[in-house]
This record gives structure tokens, C-alpha cells and sequence, in this order.
């Protein structure tokens, strides 16, 4: 018997208008390519300063009297960042993302000029954290025009494209780093990258301004300001600077501080979290929770990278930068990796074996606390590690976006992001308290006499906690997916 009674077939018969067909070409075809190219520069911009801040960082340090305050100088932009992020959320929701970006890249290039200029070592945090605000906003902004321009498609490869930005900065950034460092001074690393910012805001906002500008549905009202996710947001920017002050300070009298930091912190990350992230609820929760599992324990371990070089090996800043230089290549490759479209059926196992891999990289670098371990381990490490996050991080950007509606992805992609800052910030204030307790503080350089001030277990105390969290992720990671049978996990 035919599917069709007569007279549907009749009607089948009349002539319809064809869907139109769907987009083709990659995300360099000439509907995209203006604002691929523009946004790819805003991520270029953003990875050559980690790169050449970061190498930086231990003789500025030093200059300024601060390395008790090393941590500082990474959680104080992870701290005022995650302020940024739901301003941003809130912002580009509501008016669309074009306002964001704009305002996150001059903020960015605010602080790095404060920074650059400082003459004490607290003056040069505040410069980092002006930074982090630049750069909170910045990230959600990118997020919500990738989840508005691009095609779902397109989001792996897009995402792919970041990461693979990060290569060249990776290698040029810490040489281009280290022999302006040595040659004309730190300062100069800071001060000069701000001039870069012209040319992602060149390419990036016009492009921007004609595909993604704007509320989601323009049809639609814009939803109100909610005062209380941005007092939520004070609140946990607020929380997490006393306690990285806390861990810092290892005096009794530290207990005020972060007792109070506690009380402002706690609520505000129920408030602004998906709910079941602290128990690792399926789907959407997990995703956010392995997102700061994963950025937090290694940039907690990377960040003390290039002062253990330095101070433990004898390094110069150049060659201590340039030994974690692999790493954005490979960084890059399991970007790609998590892109192929052969890849989606295996994407949580995927992120479990990156996290693996993570956690055995964090675990190895310390190993050339030993003199008779060659410091070319720690590259090879680290490269390794680097592979397992390019396939982890990309990959929790797909799935967010994948679960997020079109007028969430602001919301979502800040609670994403706040994740990944405020684990940072408590991973660093931890590392940073072990490090400070076992003596980290007084570490110096290598000499001709040999190591002055050495404290190895200082830097174990950092690296090997912050392994074991990294295998926590990989158990995280087998909960990325939703359930499917109808039942709501308790």
C-alpha cells in the first residue's frame, strides 16, 4: 500500500519552494573570513602577552623586591577577571558582544601599561589585575559572537583555530620575551605589546558589527540587567582576592581575612554556577567543573615553571621561556585532533585521556629539581601535558555551546570561564601558600657558587598536589555526558 491516500499524492505532486541549502565552506570561506581572521587576531594578541608576560614575570619579580608576591602576579588577574566574565555575560545578552570586546581589549592594554610602569611589586599586581578585567571580558565576548556567527558545524574548527593561534606566540614570545628582558628590561615586554592591540581591534569589530552585533533575537525584548548575578560577581571577586591574601600571609591574623573571603565566596559560586557543578552533575555541570579542573592545576603548575628554571637550573629567562615553547604546537595539534569529525563519538573518552596526560606532566616537571635530570624533560612534559589541554579546553567549548541556547551562551560562557578564573585563583593562592610556607619565598639564583637560597621541596609542594587534581578531571571527564534516560540525577 502506498504512503500517500490519493489525494496527498495529488498534493505532493504541486510544486514546493526547496529549503534553502545549507552554508558550505570552513570558517575561512568568504561569509566568515573577515570575521575569522579578526577575532583569530583578538586570541593572537591574547597569547603572546601569556607568553612574553610570562617569561617576563620572574625578573620583574626580582627587580621589585616581590617574589614572595610571585603568586600574586597571576591570581590578581584571574581574580578581577572573573568580575569581567559575568559583566560580560550580562553585557553582550543583553546588547550583544561588539560593546564587550571593545571595552576588554583597552582594559587589557590599560593594565599592561600599569604594569609596565610600576615601581613596586603591589602596584605592578593592581596593573595585572586592571588586565584581568580587560581580559574577562574579552573571553565571554568571544565566545557568545562564536556562538552567534558560526554554525555548529564550524564551532569545533573555529575553536581549533584558537588554539593553533597560541603556536607561534608560543616559540616568538618567549625568545622575542627573554632578549628584551635581558637586553633593555622587563618593562619594556609590557609596554610595548599594547601596540598590538590595533590590529585585532581593526579586523575584529567591523566584522563583528555586521554578523553578531546586537541581541540574540532582535524581535525579542532584552532581558533586564540582573543586579544579582553582578553582585554575586563583586562578591566572588571580592572572596577569592582575600583568600589568595590569606594564603599568602601565613600569619593567624590571616584567618580574619579568610574567613571573610569564605563567606563572600561560597554563595556566590552556588549563585553563579550551573547547579550540581561542586558534585559533578551529568552534562552541563561537569563540563563547567572539568573546565576549571583543568585550566586550574596546570596554569597553578605553569606558572612556577619558568621561576624553577630560573632559580633551580640557572636558566636565563630567555631559554626558561622558550622550554615550555613546544608546548603551543602540540597545544594546537590536540585542538585539531578534537575537530575531526571522527573524533565526536570519542570526545569524552578523549578529554579523559587529556586529562591523564595533563596530570602526568605536571607530575614530571619537577623532576629537574634533581641535577642529574637534564632540563629538556621538562619540555618534552610539558608538551605532552599541552596536548592532553588543546583536546580538553576546546573540547568544553564545544560542548557548551552545544547545550546552551542561543540567548544563554553569555551566561553559560561566563559561568564556563569563572570556572576556569577562579580555579585558577584558588590553585594558585594554594600553590602559592605551600610554596611560600616551605621557604619559595627567599629562593634565588644560580650563581658561581652554586645555588643561593635553594628550595626544591618549595616547588614539589606546587607541582604534585596540583597532578592529583588533574586526575580527579579525568574522572569528571566521564560524566560530561547528559543522561538521556529521562531520570534527573539527584
Amino acid at each position: 500500500m502506498s504512503a500517500l491516500e490519493p489525494r496527498d499524492a495529488e498534493v505532493a505532486t504541486e510544486p514546493t519552494a526547496a529549503p534553502p541549502p545549507p552554508p558550505q565552506g570552513g570558517i575561512l570561506a568568504a561569509s566568515h573570513r573577515a570575521l575569522s581572521i579578526g577575532i583569530i587576531s583578538v586570541v593572537l594578541l591574547i597569547a603572546f602577552e601569556a607568553t612574553a608576560v610570562g617569561t617576563a614575570m620572574p625578573v620583574a619579580a626580582r627587580e621589585l623586591h616581590g617574589i614572595s608576591l610571585y603568586a600574586f602576579a597571576f591570581s590578581g588577574y584571574f581574580t578581577t577577571s572573573l568580575f569581567g566574565m559575568v559583566l560580560a555575560g550580562q553585557w553582550a545578552d543583553r546588547r550583544g558582544p561588539l560593546g564587550p570586546l571593545a571595552a576588554g581589549i583597552s582594559g587589557f592594554a590599560a593594565g599592561l601599561l600599569l604594569s609596565g610602569t610600576a615601581g613596586t611589586m603591589w602596584l605592578f599586581v593592581l596593573g595585572r589585575a586592571v588586565q584581568g578585567l580587560g581580559g574577562g571580558l574579552v573571553i565571554v565576548a568571544l565566545y557568545v559572537v562564536v556562538s552567534r556567527a558560526y554554525p555548529e558545524r564550524l564551532r569545533p574548527a573555529i575553536m581549533a583555530a584558537f588554539a593553533a593561534s597560541w603556536v607561534i606566540p608560543s616559540v616568538v614570545g618567549p625568545l622575542a620575551s627573554g632578549t628584551i628582558t635581558e637586553h633593555l628590561g622587563w618593562r619594556w615586554v609590557f609596554v610595548g605589546i599594547p601596540v598590538l592591540v590595533v590590529l585585532p581591534l581593526a579586523l575584529a569589530l567591523p566584522a563583528i558589527r555586521r554578523t553578531a552585533s546586537g541581541p540574540a533575537d532582535p524581535s525579542v525584548p532584552a532581558p533586564p540587567l540582573d543586579r544579582r548575578r553582578i553582585r554575586l560577581a563583586l562578591g566572588i571577586s571580592l572572596g577569592a582576592g582575600l583568600l589568595q591574601y590569606a594564603a599568602q600571609d601565613l600569619r593567624w591574623l590571616s584567618v580574619v581575612p579568610g574567613a571573610a573571603g569564605a563567606a563572600l565566596l561560597v554563595p556566590a559560586v552556588f549563585g553563579l554556577l550551573p547547579r550540581g557543578t561542586y558534585r559533578a552533575a551529568r552534562g552541563l555541570p561537569s563540563v563547567v567543573l572539568l573546565r576549571g579542573i583543568a585550566a586550574g592545576s596546570f596554569i597553578a603548575a605553569e606558572s612556577f615553571v619558568p621561576l624553577m628554571l630560573v632559580t633551580q637550573r640557572g636558566l636565563s629567562p630567555t631559554l626558561a621561556g622558550l622550554s615550555l615553547a613546544v608546548g603551543g604546537a602540540t597545544w594546537a595539534f590536540g585542538s585539531y585532533v578534537q575537530s575531526r569529525p571522527r573524533v565526536e563519538p570519542y570526545r569524552e573518552r578523549l578529554m579523559s585521556l587529556g586529562m591523564v596526560l595533563v596530570a602526568a606532566a605536571i607530575a614530571a616537571a619537577p623532576s629537574v629539581l634533581i641535577p642529574a635530570v637534564p632540563v629538556w624533560v621538562v619540555g618534552v612534559a610539558w608538551g605532552v601535558g599541552c596536548f592532553g589541554m588543546g583536546t580538553v579546553i576546546a573540547s568544553s567549548s564545544v560542548l557548551l555551546l552545544k547545550l546552551s541556547a542561543p540567548d544563554e551562551a553569555g551566561a553559560n560562557s561566563a559561568a564556563l570561564q569563572i570556572s576556569d578564573g577562579l580555579s585558577n585563583v584558588m590553585l594558585l593562592a594554594a600553590g602559592g601558600a605551600a610554596f611560600a610556607a616551605l621557604g619559595g619565598g627567599s629562593v634565588g639564583t644560580h650563581g658561581a657558587a652554586g645555588a643561593v637560597g635553594s628550595h626544591p621541596a618549595a616547588f614539589a609542594a606546587v607541582f604534585l598536589p596540583m597532578a592529583v587534581v588533574a586526575l580527579v578531571g579525568a574522572w569528571v571527564a566521564t560524566r560530561l555526558r547528559a543522561r538521556t534516560d529521562g531520570v534527573v540525577p539527584l
